[in-house]
């Protein structure tokens, strides 16, 4: 037999191409969580943050029912067992992180919700650092001393004396807390229960879904509810449909095609994409202290996951 027509031939000649996409697929992915911070931001005035966040769940639970019943339908009674922690999980990932979000973006830019959002990565290896005991050198410490860096210089807007002042904008702060949330959620990924992860996401997602009707309710006894604008409704769909659901779909196959090690550091994207977004599409001015902080953020990330053991 010739060695091109064996198995292995026929394998490795497909391999590139199987690489290839999922380039492309975590490519889409991070430009469409990039694209998030921008819908955040015209979302403002044509719909309500806490409505936007019930809606988007809504719209995803009814994708997921769509798409993946069968397989929801095959493994829900595995996940009975597990109940409390995923409640945790999509009450923390999922609501606290979207609606810290959305309300973040009434009070500050898309440019500084990318930047902020693109920490994640390092807090989650802070979190596994002090609740898994997971072993960080020096460097990669250094590395999370910058990318913390990058969120001060965001927070206080390059004016350090604010730092004093506690001068913050609050939607900076909520940002940061959101970004703490997600990075708890994305740690305690470590322990879900063994299911294919769309079904885990389906349930966390019917979660948080659940747990935004008590915030949207508050909203309305606040009277900061109001009926979205034709507008309004389109981002919804935007929101829903992408952000929430294609998005996660596109990642989950990318990781299972090149592994989660090589995937996650596409996670690097979100703050590149997310302010050039907010540029091109709402004119936000890119100031001379973003630059720093995007560079800080991005050089510490970069330490942080090239010198530690997954980097090795």
């Amino acid at each position: 037999m010739r060695s091109g027509s064996s198995p292995t031939g026929h394998f490795s000649s497909f391999l590139p191409w199987l690489h290839n996409q999922a380039y492309v697929l975590l490519v889409f992915t991070t430009l469409i969580w990039g694209a998030n911070a921008v819908a955040a931001r015209l979302a403002v005035g044509e719909v309500s943050p806490m409505m936007l966040t019930f809606a988007r769940w809504i719209v995803c639970c009814l994708a997921l029912g769509l798409c993946a019943r069968r397989q929801i339908a095959l493994h829900w009674r595995s996940l009975l067992p597990s109940w409390r922690f995923i409640t945790v999980m999509g009450t923390l990932g999922f609501t606290g992180f979207n609606a810290l979000f959305y309300a973040a973006a009434h009070h500050t830019t898309a440019i500084n919700i990318a930047i902020i959002q693109g920490t994640i990565p390092v807090l989650v290896l802070l979190g596994s650092l002090l609740f898994f005991r997971t072993r960080v050198g020096g460097v990669q410490l250094l590395g999370v001393a910058l990318t913390l860096a990058g969120i001060v210089v965001v927070a206080s807007r390059g004016h350090f004396a604010l730092l004093a002042e506690l001068g913050f904008n609050i939607g900076d702060v909520w940002m940061i807390v959101a970004s703490m949330l997600y990075a708890a959620y994305a740690v305690g990924l470590r322990r879900r229960p063994d299911v294919p992860a769309v079904v885990f996401f389906a349930a966390t997602a019917a979660v948080a879904c659940l747990v935004s009707v008590p915030l949207l309710v508050a909203e309305i006894a606040m009277g900061d509810f109001f009926p979205p604008t034709p507008m309004g409704w389109a981002l919804v769909l935007f929101v829903g449909l992408l952000p929430s659901f294609v998005s996660q779909i596109t990642f989950i196959h990318a990781v299972g095609l090149i592994g989660p090690a090589r995937a996650g550091v596409f996670l690097n994207l979100v703050p590149i994409f997310g302010p050039l977004l907010a540029v091109l599409v709402l004119g936000e001015a890119l100031s001379m202290y973003h630059a720093l902080a995007l560079a800080l953020v991005l050089g510490g990330i970069y330490i942080a996951e090239t010198t530690g053991p997954r980097g090795r």
